[in-house]
């Protein structure tokens, strides 16, 4: 395992790469430099994360491991805020369990997951306020959800928040909207 790390000569990510390090944000791979660890040389992607002005050292051969990914493409993006206007399973009303099952989301890291949390907290502040750890949850989700969405579709992002927090509002019509389509196309409901 040792040696596979020094011979190791490609990268998944490039230099000067946007990526998303999960639960942290969306970060710039500033430079990718052998560093000494225990008596040996290793490969570590320099990342700098502008939401926390932080830099972090990740080796190379652990950043699959840490969920570390490229940017969503557009595609991959819309339908992510496709996923936050859409009908949604209810949530259990115990707020520990909720909030485990949230973390868990935003720790496996996927867009969808981040829009999963950000739909489901939304809807359920508005059921009733959300505890403090879910509240930091959800500022946490939201926040990822508008910096990758903003680096992938190329907008502010003020203008992804927005648009966000519209498809969140608009979800109940849309509901609506599906209902009444699926009562006509089957007249036996």
């Amino acid at each position: 395992m040792k040696k596979a790390t020094q011979s190791r000569a490609t990268t998944k990510f490039k230099n000067k790469q946007q990526v998303v390090y999960p639960l942290q944000g969306v970060g710039q791979i500033i430079s990718i430099e052998k560093r000494p660890f225990k008596g040996e040389d290793l490969l570590y992607y320099i990342i700098y994360l502008e939401v926390t002005d932080m830099t972090v050292m990740v080796p190379v051969d652990k950043a699959e491991e840490l969920g570390i990914r490229a940017i969503v493409s557009k595609k991959k993006s819309e339908e992510a805020l496709a996923l936050i206007s859409e009908d949604f399973e209810p949530i259990p009303a115990d707020w520990k369990l909720r909030y485990q099952m949230n973390l868990d989301l935003l720790k496996q890291g996927s867009i969808k997951d981040i829009a999963t949390v950000v739909r489901a907290l939304y809807h359920r502040s508005k059921v009733k306020e959300l505890p403090i750890l879910e509240r930091k949850l959800f500022d946490s989700a939201l926040k990822l959800l508008v910096d990758e969405v903003s680096f992938s579709l190329n907008k502010s992002k003020d203008e992804v928040e927005e648009l966000i927090f519209n498809r969140l509002e608009a979800e109940p019509k849309k509901a609506a909207k599906k209902t009444s389509k699926k009562a006509a196309a089957d007249p036996e409901t």
